[in-house]
């Protein structure tokens, strides 16, 4: 027959208002002050086993010799005994240490919180008692607690992460995890993912990129500053930033590899796939400022005998690797660009009507050569969303999307104070 067991809460505080409390033994005689707090966390909760009580002292006064504990001190069973003192053991940790003010994920969020303070109970279960962190407090009023200035912040909610929700800490330096952040990282958008890889220190950006399949990676990676992106790089193991780098569209690849001294990115380039890493090597070719520093080579051609009806499965397979699906272009011998036609063009085209009687033989295009004006200058004359880059024979060697003419007027498209007054600018010049 099973008995229930009875906990009684004996106190609820949090870890900085205890500590720097004095610690009494059981005569009422000062012998320390807590300094930090020892756990075990090899459960879903961590439990206290000991308390440092003086700065430069390793030994510990294990939590079984407290009597009782709260906001004014801790008392002991019995005097402070030199027998009775435990040390920090592998499996152990030390709260205030290795927990306040780590990095946490806040998936739901799609942002990096710290945390900044810890929910602890005092609990008595028989004639044992014992200490218990429940939760971590990543919000603005745990700040306040800490600084002392909490009545500042009354009324505003504490904001707890519950000890079950956050995965088990396997190295001292690693982030906070939460138990179902594995299963949605891979569901947020790339851009939300760089907002978190931007926010966390580069020690533990390849942790979180570890936990990420390669693609979702790249993709994430494209969305950040180049400082970042170029931090990434150079503290990944050189396979897995030669494997992200496959995967990331080839005039990003080739504009961060631009960024890296000269040796790294060789070294890089020779341990992608060779195809790739040529397409990426004659992308790095062309001199920045200019069309071809600017294109993708990322786009969908089409063969001009090619009917309607036969287009659309050819178009299912590349669309998956292309920058853009809305134009089509259509290429002769030599790859030499005949044409082009939207995606709308073929969706109302009949079924049998070959590509080159259906598509616009007057286009609108840019050598490799030409400045960055030049290009900025037609895809908003005509407004395009993208121009495609020919040779003077007219073999075509990629295209400029709207988005890379964007992102090099605006670097900061985040910021949308700087997006709304480049096009209040643009408006006004009209």
């Amino acid at each position: 027959m099973s008995h229930k067991v009875q906990v009684e809460v004996l106190g609820e505080f949090f870890f900085s208002q205890i500590q720097g409390v004095p610690i009494y033994d059981h005569a009422g005689k000062q012998v320390g002050e807590l300094r930090d707090v020892a756990i075990r966390w090899d459960g879903e909760i961590p439990k206290a086993t000991g308390l440092k009580y003086a700065k430069g002292v390793n030994e510990l006064i294990p939590v079984d010799q407290v009597d009782h504990f709260n906001q004014e001190g801790v008392k002991l069973k019995g005097p402070l005994a030199a027998e009775r003192l435990v040390s920090l053991q592998p499996d152990e940790i030390y709260m205030g240490k290795w927990l306040m003010d780590k990095q946490i994920i806040d998936i739901k969020g799609a942002k990096v919180v710290r945390v900044n303070d810890i929910k602890i109970f005092w609990l008595q279960t028989g004639d044992r008692k014992f200490l218990l962190p429940v939760a971590v407090d990543i919000g603005l009023r745990g700040l306040a607690r800490r600084l002392g200035v909490e009545f500042l912040l009354k009324k505003r909610e504490n904001h707890f992460v519950w000890w079950h929700s956050i995965q088990h800490l396997e190295e001292k330096t690693a982030s906070l995890k939460l138990v179902s952040d594995r299963a949605q990282l891979d569901k947020l958008h790339p851009v939300d993912l760089a907002d978190i890889l931007e926010d966390l220190d580069y020690k533990k950006r390849t942790d979180f990129i570890e936990d990420l399949d390669v693609e979702t990676a790249a993709e994430a990676v494209a969305e950040m500053e180049s400082d970042t992106q170029i931090e990434i790089i150079e503290h990944l193991d050189s396979q897995q930033a030669a494997d992200l780098l496959e995967e990331m569209p080839p005039d990003e690849a080739a504009d961060l590899l631009g960024e890296l001294p000269e040796e790294k990115a060789d070294e890089l380039l020779n341990l992608m796939e060779p195809e790739e890493a040529q397409e990426v090597r004659e992308l790095m070719e062309y001199e920045e400022g200019t069309a071809g520093a600017l294109m993708t080579t990322e786009y969908i051609a089409l063969a001009s005998e090619l009917t309607a009806a036969e287009a659309f499965p050819v178009l299912r397979k590349l669309a998956k690797e292309a920058e853009t699906i809305y134009y089509l272009y259509i290429l002769g011998e030599g790859e030499t660009l005949l044409g082009v036609v939207s995606l709308r063009e073929l969706l109302i085209a009949e079924p049998d009507s070959r590509l080159d009687s259906i598509m616009q033989e007057r286009i609108i295009s840019v050598l490799p050569e030409d400045p960055d004006e030049r290009v900025t200058e037609l895809i908003d004359k005509y407004a395009l969303l993208a121009v495609p880059v020919v040779e003077e024979s007219g073999k075509m060697l990629g295209i400029i999307t709207v988005d890379d003419v964007l992102d090099m007027l605006i670097p900061d498209r985040g910021s949308l104070e700087t997006f709304s007054n480049f096009f209040t600018r643009k408006r006004a010049m009209k």
